[in-house]
């Protein structure tokens, strides 16, 4: 179960859950898509099309051109003395085969999508006109998403504790801004919500079928919305693996040119541990990703020795301003690019 904790204008956790999706039908994997916000058939539209090994060796060896010349740019810029550290490595350079890599600048074919089978749920489609149920004392549109997942666990194969006759597949479980006032949930609106439960027990019967099930699940939330912080420790410690996202989008980091490469922060707040009742902590704290022109990539933040351009020229006007007011008072000596003699 891995938890996502939205951007705050869910540009770049929408582009992270489309990701997992284009993955599971590379990879042939069913999937079921639920939504209260968006239509599942409008999320599959725009999957990222898939780059072939030859086409992604193409595109490493273009942008490895290109900093290998932005290298040779900046190494008349940097001071002497850091020429002869050890270069920081924000990715990895050689090419290794994990999984697959994808062009956000196109669209997945529709033949592609249709090759494997797809589930949908779309919220709005599912509740009747008929009074709400109140199943297992939960929200009725969690209730009915729980209904539909174990139906299709259970129908179309995926349920682990029975014998397989065919082959077996993999079921990838997306599942949109999960928690919003659209699934009729209100721990977004206030700080003591009526019903600060639904949400948690959700998550305890989710996480028992992909527990007993052949099955993975990625769940998006807008966790900077919730406002009751008890309800996020308590997602927390439901989920396996809790990663949220910061975009610079609308903060004084935009316009920092400190962050000049980057386009936001990622925060890995859990990771699984295996056969242990507690999650591990990631070491690394310092990861950032950025949009570039045709892929999503996820790097460790790195600052530069001389930081930029930009630090460099303000600091120098600072400087130059802060030597004219001292020489009023320092001595005739200090006068224009003198030193300042005491």
């Amino acid at each position: 179960l891995v938890f996502t904790e939205e951007d705050k204008y869910g540009l770049y956790s929408n582009l992270l859950f489309k990701y997992f999706l284009a993955e599971g039908i590379v990879c042939g994997h069913d999937l079921f898509v639920a939504s209260a916000k968006e239509h599942p058939d409008n999320i599959l539209k725009e999957l990222p099309a898939p780059l072939l090994d030859d086409c992604y060796r193409k595109e490493l060896g273009d942008e490895a051109a290109a900093v290998k010349s932005e290298d040779s740019q900046d190494s008349m810029k940097i001071a002497w003395r850091y020429q002869n550290l050890p270069k920081m490595e924000t990715s990895p350079t050689t090419y290794t085969k994990f999984g697959h890599y994808y062009d956000v600048s196109k669209k997945m074919s529709p033949e592609l999508c249709q090759s494997v089978k797809l589930h949908r749920f779309y919220l709005h489609e599912e509740l009747p006109s008929e009074p709400e149920m109140k199943t297992w004392n939960m929200n009725s549109g969690y209730a009915r998403l729980l209904q539909s997942i174990q139906r299709i666990i259970s129908q179309e194969g995926f349920d682990g504790s029975d014998p397989q006759k065919k082959q077996r597949n993999v079921l990838r479980i997306g599942i949109q801004s999960l928690g919003s006032i659209l699934w009729g949930d209100d721990v977004c609106c206030s700080d003591a919500p009526e019903d600060p439960w639904s949400l948690t027990k959700f998550l305890y019967v989710l996480r028992a079928l992909l527990r007993k099930s052949l099955s993975a699940c990625i769940i998006t939330v807008p966790a900077h919305l919730i406002q009751n912080k008890a309800i996020m420790e308590r997602v927390t410690n439901l989920s396996d693996m809790v990663v949220g996202l910061e975009s610079f989008i609308g903060s004084e980091r935009e316009t920092n040119p400190l962050y000049k490469d980057y386009h936001g922060l990622v925060h890995v707040h859990q990771i699984p541990r295996l056969n242990s009742l507690i999650c591990d902590v990631s070491d690394t704290k310092d990861l950032a990703f950025r949009l570039k022109r045709k892929q999503f990539t996820i790097e460790r933040l790195h600052l530069p020795p001389d930081l930029s351009d930009t630090v460099s020229r303000a600091s120098k006007q600072e400087l130059a301003g802060s030597a004219k007011l001292l020489s009023s008072g320092c001595g005739a000596m200090a006068i224009g690019k003198q030193h300042l003699d005491f």
